[in-house]
């Protein structure tokens, strides 16, 4: 069983930055791809960026060159660095995990079996 709690969501101004933190645990030796979706009401859960067990990421159209994905395997900790926010990314954000031996780890929300309670980002115009 993988456990996954986010924080470090809350509000701030367009142009701002926000950093978002995934603490890992209980999750058995194995590969993961690890990942970052988010959320509005009524939409569907939409992938923002993904990291595979090599480092290797993958981002939405709608964040590249504005957001980054870190893994810090000595402390268990996956981050979403965010700048440059606009209004259109306040979201509910999930950190997710998906144990598989792919290298390149998908944005679609149904290969991950692992999933957090969520954090808010406001960004307000």
């Amino acid at each position: 069983q993988v456990n996954l709690m986010e924080s470090g969501g809350g509000s701030v101004q367009a142009g701002g930055s926000l950093r978002l933190s995934c603490a890992i645990s209980g999750y058995p030796q194995g590969l993961y791809c690890w990942a970052w979706f988010r959320q509005t009401p009524g939409r569907e859960r939409e992938g923002v960026a993904t990291i595979s067990r090599e480092g290797r990421p993958n981002y939405a159209e709608s964040v590249k060159g504005r957001f980054t994905i870190s893994k810090d395997n000595a402390k268990d900790t996956l981050s979403l660095q965010m700048n440059s926010l606009e209004p259109e990314d306040t979201a509910e954000y999930y950190c997710a995990a998906w144990r598989t031996v792919a290298t390149w780890c998908p944005l679609t929300s149904q290969s991950y079996e692992y999933w957090g309670h969520g954090a808010q980002v406001t960004v307000s115009a």
